[in-house]
Order: C-alpha cells, then sequence, then structure tokens
C-alpha cells in the first residue's frame, strides 16, 4: 500500500544536488510535522542528484516515521520531479517547497486554511530575500507570464503550494510547465487565492536557476501554454453505471 495514503496531506520536496541542505530540512520538517494542520507526510524526489543527497535522505528517512522518498534513475528536470511526487501522492492534498528553505513549512498552515474551498493555494513572497537582479529578472518574467496567460497571479515562482491533489495529478505537466501551475489549474476551471508567505536567504547550497532558466526559457513556455490552451480538453460525466 501507498504509505502517503495514510495521510491527509504529503509535501513533495525535488532534490537536486543539495546535500548541504539535506540536515536542516531534516530538522525544519521534523518540527513543522506535529503542528501541521493536517495529518502530514513528507516525500522527498531525488532527481539524479550526483552528491550525497541521495545518501543524506535515506538516512533521514530511516530515522523518521513521516519521511519517505522515491529516487529517479536519472535527473530529470523539476517539472518531473514535481510530477512524479504529485503522482506517486494518495493524500488528498499535496504541496511542495524547494529543497533549498528560502520558505518555511510552518507557512504550510496558512495556506492549508483555504485548500477546502480552492484548488489551488500558494505563497507570495513577502520582503523577497534576493539580489536586485533576481528580483528584476522575475519581475520582468512575471509580467510577461500574466499578459500571455491572464492567470493574475503575482509570484508564480514561490516555491510554497499546496494543491487537491485530485486536481493537481490532471496538470498536464512537461518541462517548465512547474512555473505555469496555476494557469493550468485555471484551464480546469480550478479556482486560486495567493497568500503572502515569509522569504528567506539560501543559506547552503548554490542556486540552480541562471538567466536562461529564469527569464529566456519561462519566455517560451508561454507561447507553449498559449498554444495548449487552445486544445485543453474539458469534459465532466453526467451520469454512469460503472461504479457503485
Amino acid at each position: 500500500m501507498n504509505k502517503t495514503a495514510n495521510y491527509q496531506f504529503t509535501i513533495v520536496v525535488p532534490v537536486y544536488n543539495e546535500e548541504d541542505n539535506i540536515y536542516m530540512l531534516e530538522e525544519r520538517l521534523g518540527t513543522y510535522l506535529p503542528t501541521a494542520t493536517y495529518a502530514t507526510c513528507v516525500l522527498f524526489v531525488n532527481d539524479g542528484s550526483k552528491d550525497k543527497s541521495l545518501e543524506r535522505i535515506k538516512e533521514i528517512c530511516s530515522r523518521n516515521n513521516d519521511f519517505y522518498y522515491i529516487d529517479l534513475t536519472k535527473n530529470s528536470g523539476l517539472s518531473a520531479a514535481m510530477k512524479a511526487g504529485i503522482d506517486m501522492a494518495q493524500s488528498p492534498y499535496v504541496g511542495y517547497m524547494d529543497a533549498d528553505l528560502q520558505t518555511t513549512p510552518e507557512d504550510f498552515n496558512l495556506l492549508l486554511a483555504d485548500i477546502d474551498k480552492y484548488e489551488l493555494v500558494m505563497g507570495i513572497r513577502a520582503n523577497r530575500k534576493d539580489s536586485g537582479f533576481k528580483k528584476v529578472q522575475s519581475k520582468i518574467a512575471n509580467g510577461f507570464r500574466r499578459m500571455m496567460t491572464n492567470d493574475n497571479v503575482q509570484d508564480t515562482g514561490c516555491p510554497l503550494k499546496v494543491l487537491q491533489t485530485s486536481c493537481a495529478q490532471k496538470i498536464p505537466f512537461f518541462t517548465g510547465m512547474h512555473r505555469f501551475l496555476p494557469a493550468l489549474v485555471m484551464l480546469q476551471e480550478g479556482q486560486i487565492k495567493q497568500i503572502p508567505v515569509r522569504h528567506f536567504p539560501r543559506v547552503a547550497g548554490v542556486s540552480k536557476y541562471h538567466l536562461w532558466n529564469r527569464l529566456v526559457s519561462p519566455f517560451m513556455d508561454c507561447f507553449a501554454y498559449r498554444w495548449m490552451k487552445k486544445r485543453y480538453i474539458n469534459y465532466s460525466i453526467a451520469n454512469q453505471n460503472i461504479e457503485e
């Protein structure tokens, strides 16, 4: 049996070469779980790390009852790691956070307060602790994305989100689509709420983002989204006799 079915909320944490953050993740997540709004587990997704991340993930999972992991056969990118975690989750709700600890799991409770009324509740990074250059890149990318998708989302890059699992597992993920979660939820006629959350400087490890995957690649992905939006299939079943 998939052990995530024993919980109401699964936190998916994609990991790629974050060995210096694994023990801090254990501490922060371990402190949060007893205070979580719902019975919660953690699902680490090792995305083909080449450092000691997997070794340390296995170590902390062995000593924490509510920690689990899956290990991808090769580095497949953030969208693939997120999809793998979401597909594995069998709890009613699924969340996502980065392994860099620039957000805190404690703020999941802010998002969970409204998850029964919205398909997606997501954070907005308040007092963002990034460089000015990084903020400018994000501002440009967010503005262009809003123009192309009409999602009216202020900070799609905030790495703290909670979704209803039934909705999350219908999202048509492909490379780069983690940037378009709100727009993809809207394709399903889902409702979205945005809530300010705390943001912190990265204290360990190295960012995997640069000019190409923060600015240039998202521009290209916007056109892919527009193409898909015109062809997206929505349906609902009026009646059936396949289930009792």
